[in-house]
């Protein structure tokens, strides 16, 4: 009787772990295209030799090349990324940041993105230090950077996309800062503290836009997936986040200050080619279908110019699960 209750109980084991695996199967996996993060642009920017004349290099998740010069950034051979490296022109100063690198993973590479201090000073003309979180998102940016006003109007946030993943996957790894609270570090006001720690996110949302006649972007969010970081890690491969769809305010998953609409303000170019801002102004339900993916890595989760320097987020191998 006894074996027979074990025979029983290692068959429904057995049947459970074949069944998982049939599922399994049944899941297709899609790479991201560049998702590999083993092909980067090496721009090498010489800055303004007011500020020492350096070049520096500044990379971007594309086709393996190298850009010579101060040139305008614009994405190449079809790559999704934008990244928060930039090449920024601020009273006739050339000055750049890069908080995103290139690192050698087993035969290729993955993106390390860094939390660090930027700072320019030119005695009588500039005095600028500013918080550069590392992210990689699916969208562009308007170079080059003229202020540090208002920086998500520098950015086109979302690709166009009508797929509808189940989850998203990839592989990390996390180094925390051993700061208890974030620093705020604009470039012009007084360097403050931010209480709370800082974690690095991953987030995707799907979104269905409209614009009306005055050129105005609405969006519904059809899908949703944060998760923030809060421990040190070494790689975690394959990691799987379910991305929920609909109204999920709901369910046991949904974390408001994380997953709310309109929770960080974002921009679009609209059809006469103003950058405007996304007003996200409902949940979309089961049947909708997204027009754009809003996909982003970062090394802090608290905006433009807040965070922890010494934060650092690996990423590598992003794909969408259908």
């Amino acid at each position: 009787m006894i074996q027979k209750s074990i025979h029983r109980l290692l068959m429904t084991g057995f049947v459970a772990f074949i069944s998982s695996l049939s599922m399994m199967a049944q899941h297709k996996v899609e790479m991201v295209p560049f998702g590999d993060m083993d092909q980067w642009i090496d721009r090498q920017i010489k800055e303004s030799s007011i500020i020492g004349g350096n070049t520096k290099n500044v990379y971007e998740i594309g086709p393996t090349s190298v850009i010579k010069g101060d040139q305008v950034y614009k994405n190449m051979g079809g790559s999704p990324w934008a990244t928060s490296n930039v090449m920024a022109k601020v009273a006739g100063i050339t000055k750049t940041n890069t908080s995103v690198f290139p690192e050698k993973r087993g035969d290729g590479y993955c993106a390390r993105l860094d939390t660090r201090m930027e700072s320019v000073k030119v005695l009588g003309l500039v005095n600028i230090t500013v918080l550069a979180a590392g992210s990689i998102f699916t969208g562009s940016v308007h170079e080059p950077i003229k202020g540090t006003k208002n920086p998500q109007k520098m950015l086109q946030t979302g690709i166009p996309f009508t797929k509808k993943p189940v989850a998203l996957q990839f592989d990390y790894k996390v180094k925390m800062s051993d700061r208890k609270n974030r620093i705020r570090a604009t470039g012009f006001s007084k360097i403050t503290d931010v209480p709370g720690k800082d974690y690095p996110a991953a987030i995707l949302f799907l979104q269905k836009r409209w614009e009306d006649a005055n050129g105005n972007v609405y969006a519904k969010r059809i899908g949703t997936m944060v998760t923030y970081y809060y421990h040190s890690t070494d790689w975690k491969n394959n990691a799987t986040y379910e991305i929920m769809y609909g109204d999920i305010t709901s369910r046991p998953e949904y974390k408001s200050h994380m997953m709310r609409l309109q929770v960080t303000e974002s921009y679009t170019v609209n059809s006469k080619g103003e950058s405007v801002p996304i007003h996200e102004v409902a949940w979309g339900d089961e049947n909708d279908v997204p027009t754009h993916i809003c996909l982003q890595f970062t090394s802090s989760h608290g905006g433009a110019y807040i965070g922890s320097p010494g934060n650092t987020l690996w990423i590598d191998n992003v794909k969408l699960v259908y």
